[in-house]
Order: C-alpha cells, then structure tokens, then sequence
C-alpha cells in the first residue's frame, strides 16, 4: 500500500467527520519486515489500511492504536521480534531477531461547531468558539442571522429553518449549541442532530426544559441512550449572568468536551 493511497484513506475519514491513528514505523534495529517510514493506517473501527508487519505485532499495533483514539493522544512503542525485551518493548513472537519503534498519531478532523439561534447569546458563542478553533455555522432564519453579526462564521444557514436544519449534515465530529430559545425550534434541531449522532450536543434553558424536551423526544421513539446525551442545560456552573458570560461557560464546556 503506497503512502499516497493511505493519505488519501485518512483524507477520506476526515471528511467523513472520523479520526484515524496514523502508525508510522520510526526506528528498527536488527531485522524486521519493514524499514523506517513505513505506514499504516487504523479507522475508528480497528480496521487497518496498509501494514507495517503483519502478525501478532499488528494485531497488537491495532489495539494500541484504538487505546489512543479513545485518549485523544500520541503515544510511542517497541516491539521485540523474537529477542529479548527490554524495558518498555512489548514482545512479539516472530523469528525477525530484531526491535522496532512505532509512533502513533491520532489525528482528528477540525472540529466544527454548529450554532441554532443567532441571537444575544448565539452571537457571543460563535465569536468566542471561532477563537479557540472551532470552524463556526450558524444556523437561523431570523433577521439576526447576517454576516455582519457573525463575520467569522464558516457558514451562515438563514434559508427555511425546518429546511436547513433537514439539509444540514452533522459528522461525528461535530459539537451542536442550540441557543436559540423556541421550543419548537428546540425540538426540531433535536429531531434533526440526534439520529447523526454528533459528538456533543447541548441546549440552552432551565432543567426542567431538559426534562421536558428529554420526555417528549422518548415518547415520540427516540432511543433514551441518544436522548440521554443531550447536555442540559448548556455549559459551565460559573455562576453566568450576561450573554457573554454565559456564552464564556458555552465554549468552556466545549473545550472540555473536546479534550476529555
């Protein structure tokens, strides 16, 4: 399998809203059934596109590599191929005699946020996400949905709502703030991102609304493990008052979901 067709794999699932572990051979030392620079690539499913080896070694690369994914974090190992392990090396059965070291990148898609309601505190929210990296859309049919309220904004979605929210497609990777106030609205934007299964999904308003919304979804045949996930309400306790303070406790909460 040729570099060029695992990049272009990885390309694909990060397109797809998917993360991916990139292993790339780093060192060897003795023998070993590749040399350095040789990659493989692992989807979140466990399944591989290339080789670094075969044998137990990937078997074990594989589960190293969805360890990572779920850590969100690099991470380094050695394998023993049929010599004696030291310190840290894993050992492998393998009648190679040699030692090889393997990085493990996970590499995730950027992230997106997507913003329904574009309103005192949407606009804070989109503002403030957009800083620490998220790429923005926004999605309203109001009159306060413009460029000129949201200039950093990737998309601004202003059409029908019931329409964009049902053209709108939400990757796994995506974080959903709904922040516009409407029950109604609330409830088709849930109806919308939950089946899509974002990463994070969280509504603006009081627990009780949580509850409410949370009832009326499983009485209509939404699963109550998908139900469960919505984040109500919305953000940080910090104590928030103004729009921007509570869009600060938003986009807190997102950082943390995004790290964690």
């Amino acid at each position: 399998m040729s570099d060029p067709e695992i990049f272009a794999r990885l390309s694909g699932l990060l397109r797809e809203g998917k993360p991916a572990v990139l292993a790339t051979l780093i060192d060897k030392e003795g023998s070993g059934p590749r040399d350095e620079g040789a990659k493989m690539l692992v989807d979140p499913d466990g399944v591989p596109f290339g080789t670094i080896g075969g044998g137990g070694m990937e078997r074990l690369l594989v589960r190293e590599a969805l360890e990572a994914l779920r850590e969100g974090r690099p991470r380094k190992l050695t394998f023993a191929l049929g010599v004696e392990a030291e310190e840290d090396a894993v050992s492998v059965d393998s009648k190679c005699g040699g030692e090889v070291r393997i990085f493990l990148d996970v590499i995730k898609p950027d992230p997106r946020l997507i913003v329904v309601g574009s309103g005192h505190i949407g606009m804070p929210v989109a503002e403030f996400a957009h800083r620490v990296g998220f790429d923005v859309i926004v999605v309203d049919d109001a009159k306060t949905s413009t460029r000129e309220r949201f200039p950093h904004a990737k998309e601004i979605l202003s059409g029908p709502l019931e329409e964009e929210l049902g053209r709108l497609k939400v990757m796994p990777s995506d974080f959903v703030a709904i922040v516009h106030g409407e029950t109604s609205v609330e409830l088709d934007a849930l109806r919308s991102f939950l089946p899509q299964g974002p990463a994070y999904i969280g509504l603006l308003g009081s627990r009780n609304k949580e509850r409410e919304h949370k009832k009326q979804l499983m009485a209509e045949g939404f699963p109550k493990d998908a139900v469960e996930r919505i984040k109500g309400p919305i953000g940080l306790e910090i104590g928030a008052e103004t729009p921007e303070e509570i869009a600060v406790s938003i986009v807190a909460e997102l950082i943390k979901a995004k790290r964690g």
